[in-house]
């Protein structure tokens, strides 16, 4: 059940992100994956975030959790 609930979630986050900052979408998710322990999905969607989305005002913030987290 908490699986659906997640991933139900991430496709909510991964909608809402067409229409607005995909970058500040790709960062709350990873939030809320570390959150849940979840820290290799988190790992790729800070990744996704620096590799993707350079330009964001995030991805400095990304990097800094990705460091954090530990290379994998």
């Amino acid at each position: 059940m908490k699986r659906v609930v997640l991933s139900a979630l991430l496709l909510l986050s991964l909608a809402a992100g067409c229409a607005g900052d995909k970058g500040k979408e790709l960062f709350e998710t990873a939030q809320f994956e570390e959150k849940q322990n979840n820290r290799e999905h988190a790992r790729q969607l800070y990744q996704e975030i620096v590799s993707k989305h350079p330009e964001s005002p995030l991805a400095k913030q990304a990097q800094e959790r990705l460091n954090a987290l530990g290379a994998k």
